[in-house]
């Protein structure tokens, strides 16, 4: 029985203390459930099959979530899948651990956890006992494993080099003597028998317990606690193949006469292949997080502070919210900011993919890690730290490189039996051959093969991998997979659903055309209208402010009051007056008739411009129109789009005709035009009903359900903080390019996927029977364990080298 203290929040009465007891008491293992009001605490007495991540669940599910805290580990000496499989067994066996996420390519483990519960430090315990050295990492620091994976790279080189040399006069003596008998013939007859044994065995030792020490180190405690691994495999092995050399040397009489062979080499020289597979993997690893390094690698150490008119250099961890800095032209902007004066280029192609630096002024923001161009500027700091535009970036790959897909759950399932299977395989074998076959050094050879050839790596590396270098190159080009599952589920989209505003046009409307009502005054109803319009931070009231300063109306009265009527309009008053702003169907629900600016409207729509209306006083005595550009991708975008074969729908709120005639431009599929932001998420189940599975594109506060509703969500990286914490995606790039990219990648990086695990598993199933002695009765043939042993190392390298394809991924549309 487990007890367990969980911090609730969103309760607020009695009635839902009640409720969350009783949700609590219901799960199947909870013998107890007592709610704390007052410390918002609930304290739970539970035991299997309930576990911490039921719990959390079934808050969740009831309203009222557990409070919940996060903590990373760097996690030394995995090799394997099944290393994986250990770590997060012992991760989530401690008490409170909802959910725990081990990546084998990057070492690294997220954990999440009930607040309170345990601690980091405990999590690192835990895993270090069960034999994997871990380190809890600051949150706030990204992670940077380049200079560890160059030092652990350099280590197995060192080790793999002293092997070599060691035991090339094994090999020599050994093998050489096989290739060409004379040679043996006259070692034999210069040395003797004997002393060449003894030779080999001093050598082979100093090869096992110097270089090869780390696979005894790991593997026999690990096979000591039942949970054996990579490193099990091998030390059996080769510690088989030793022994029994050692038997042969020393106590042959034991041995059969016919059966007194030494295979002092193949002990050595699995050691040699495995350290130099493990060397080039290493190697390969570190090239699969150069995404993040480079990301890391904008941020300046520096920042020019502006302190009694001059500037100084300081720390960036010293620059505070608020201060005002130098930038120099040239120099690396160092945190989101204002600019307060100066005028320059920025270049944001390093994170948002454009290739044109664009214009920076006074009252523009600029972005971290970008770089300023020839003009000096002063910036104020706006977001400073971990809160960064690149610091978010940086997080948003790591959480995304951190994601176990769907289809991992399978190769989970398969490895966590892996390697015991091999095991026993590997004695069937032994055990078949003593019976059948010729010899008991024959039945040896059979069983250490199996050992060493098996490659649970592989297995493990085949699906991290891809992820990691898939997401760091989709990062590269603009990209960034806020949830790393959206890898797996973009690629199978059949329908793309977009937003017009700021998705499919500029975002930025222009004031274009405005018809008074007979008899009326266009430019009293337009201060009117832009007076109340000047409380909105609406793209299109920000456009009617504009256009009628634009006409000499900069001088507005002051608004009375103001209420918002989302996917309608506005209500104001204003000086006196009350006035309603809005489309159509506003005017038509408040019984407002239009006359004939209603046909005046339908012509400017059909121009692809936005009609609204302006009514005071409940008649109508205003149209207005505005115009916003279709960005200059947006068409090529779509085509490719339709090129795959996928469905583009436009879901707007904008008035049909506008819609209509932008879509038909552009080569649209299909349209739904005049709808309110929940009438686009009854379109999106419509449209997976219809088609299967939907993206949606947005970049409005009103397109976060939609996002949310869609199969996977793509926010445009311009637009609202909302959206973009709504969606699975976020586009840095700000146009339709970026989708095009999206889709490209995820169906790469799922084809990588696909091809890694199919080499994995083939390798294996065809292999380790081969190694058994599948070809011996029909051809004779019979696997040495040094081909094993390399055969092994070449599979993880493939594995490697294949998700290492995905850099090469080109930027769509470019």
């Amino acid at each position: 029985m487990r007890n367990l203290t969980i911090p609730v929040t969103g309760m607020s009465c009695a009635a839902c203390a009640g409720r969350v007891e009783k949700a609590l008491s219901a799960l199947p293992g909870v013998s107890e459930a007592r709610v704390n009001l007052t410390a918002e605490t609930a304290r739970v007495a539970y035991e299997a099959p309930a576990n911490a991540a039921d719990l959390s669940a079934t808050l969740q599910a009831a309203g009222y979530p557990a409070r919940q805290a996060e903590a990373r580990l760097e996690i030394e000496g995995m090799t394997c899948a099944s290393c994986v499989g250990r770590v997060e067994k012992a991760l989530l066996a401690q008490q409170g651990v909802i959910e725990a996420r081990v990546n084998l390519a990057s070492e690294s483990a997220v954990v999440n956890f009930v607040e309170g519960a345990v601690s980091a430090a405990d999590l690192a315990r835990a895993a270090a006992d069960a034999g994997y050295p871990a380190h809890v990492r600051d949150a706030t620091a990204p992670v940077d494993s380049g200079d560890r994976k160059v030092e652990e790279a350099e280590a197995l080189r060192r080790k793999a080099l002293l092997a070599a040399i060691l035991t090339l006069p094994v090999f020599l003596v050994e093998m050489g003597g096989h290739l060409y008998p004379p040679l043996h013939h006259w070692l034999a007859a210069s040395i003797g028998e004997q002393p060449l044994r003894l030779a080999q065995f001093v050598l082979t030792t100093l090869v096992l317990i110097g270089p090869g020490r780390m696979f005894y180190a790991k593997g026999l405690p690990a096979l000591a606690r039942g949970a054996p691994e990579m490193n099990s495999l091998v030390a059996i092995g080769t510690l088989a193949a030793w022994g029994y050399s050692v038997v042969a040397t020393f106590v042959p009489a034991l041995l059969p006469v016919g059966a007194r062979n030494v295979y002092f080499e193949a002990a050595a020289v699995i050691v040699v292949l495995i350290l130099v597979g493990r060397w080039f993997e290493a190697r390969a690893k570190g090239r699969t997080g150069v995404a993040i390094r480079a990301l890391i690698g904008l941020r300046p150490r520096f920042a020019r502070l502006e302190r009694d008119g001059t500037g100084v250099d300081v720390a960036i961890d010293a620059v505070q919210l608020g201060d005002v800095l130098i930038l120099r032209p040239g120099e690396t902007v160092p945190v989101d900011g204002i600019v307060v004066s100066g005028a320059s280029h920025i270049d944001q192609s390093m994170l948002t993919g454009e290739p044109l630096p664009v214009a920076r002024r006074s009252g523009d923001a600029v972005v971290a890690g970008t770089v300023n161009g020839d003009g000096a500027l002063r910036i104020r700091a706006e977001k400073v730290g971990g809160e960064t535009t690149l610091a978010r970036i940086i997080a948003m790959v790591e959480e995304a490189q951190a994601t176990r897909l769907p289809i991992q759950s399978v190769v989970d399932r398969i490895t966590a039996w892996f390697v015991p299977a091999v095991m026993t395989a590997a004695a069937l074998t032994v055990l078949i051959w003593l019976i059948f076959g010729p010899s008991l050094t024959h039945a040896l050879v059979a069983g250490v093969s199996v050992l060493i050839i098996a490659c649970p790596c592989a297995m493990g590396l085949a699906t991290p991998t891809s992820i990691v270098v898939g997401s760091g190159r989709a990062a590269a080009l603009g990209v960034l997979f806020r949830r790393g599952d959206a890898l797996q589920s973009l690629q199978g989209v059949k329908a793309v659903a977009l937003d017009k505003t700021g998705t499919l046009t500029e975002g930025h409307p222009v004031l274009s055309d405005v018809i008074a009502a007979e008899g009326l005054e266009a430019d009293d109803a337009l201060r009117l209208a832009a007076a109340a319009e000047s409380q909105s931070e609406h793209p299109i009231a920000k456009a009617l402010v504009e256009g009628a300063a634009g006409r000499g109306l900069s001088a507005l009265p002051a608004v009375e009051a103001m209420r918002a009527d989302p996917g309608f309009g506005l209500f104001a008053r204003v000086e006196g007056r009350d006035l309603l702003i809005g489309a159509e169907r506003l005017m038509i629900r408040e019984g407002i008739a239009l006359g004939p600016l209603a046909a005046q409207a339908q012509a400017l729509a059909t121009k692809g411009r936005t009609p609204l209306f302006v009514a005071i006083d409940g008649q109508i005595a205003l149209l207005i129109a505005v115009a916003d550009r279709v960005k200059p991708t947006s068409a090529a975008a779509i085509a490719a789009l339709r090129a795959r074969g996928l469905r583009v729908i436009m879901l707007t709120g904008d008035a049909a005709p506008t819609a209509e005639s932008i879509a038909t431009d552009l080569g649209i599929d299909e349209v739904h035009a005049e709808l309110l932001p929940e009438d686009k998420l009854a379109r999106i189940d419509a449209l997976r009903a219809a088609h299967g599975a939907v993206a949606f594109v947005g970049d409005g506060i009103n397109d976060a359900p939609a996002l949310a509703r869609a199969d996977v969500g793509l926010a445009i990286g311009t637009g609202t903080d909302v959206a973009i914490e709504s969606a699975d995606v976020v586009l840095m790039s700000g146009d339709l390019t970026g989708v095009v990219t999206a889709i490209e990648v995820s169906t790469r990086v799922m084809r990588n996927i696909r091809q890694n695990l199919f080499w994995a598993f083939a390798y294996n199933i065809v292999l380790i029977p081969v190694a058994a002695g599948a070809l011996y009765p029909g051809f004779g043939l019979q696997l040495s364990p040094m081909l094993a042993a390399g055969a092994m190392a070449l599979s993880s390298l493939f594995v490697l080298g294949n998700a290492l394809r995905l850099r090469a991924i080109p930027a769509q549309l470019s």
